[in-house]
């Protein structure tokens, strides 16, 4: 049985992810994905005190990753 934060994490309907579900859509760590939105590769976004990754950005973070490493084979 899926805990709350687990099927939470896997809704659909979301439109922003905390970092921990970003990282964990990913399948890295909360740390790695911290650097990736610091040096600008995961898109994020400041409410408040809060930051918050568009749920449309793990995928587009991977596309590009693919089409970087297609272009350099």
């Amino acid at each position: 049985m899926d805990t709350p934060q687990l099927a939470e994490a896997a809704d659909p309907t979301l439109v922003l992810l905390t970092v921990e579900e970003a990282a964990r859509r990913l399948r890295i760590g909360r740390t790695t994905c911290f650097a990736l939105i610091r040096n600008g590769e995961l898109e994020s976004i400041d409410i408040g005190r809060l930051r918050r990754v568009p749920a449309d950005a793990p995928a587009a973070y991977l596309a590009r990753r693919r089409a970087q490493q297609r272009a350099a084979a």
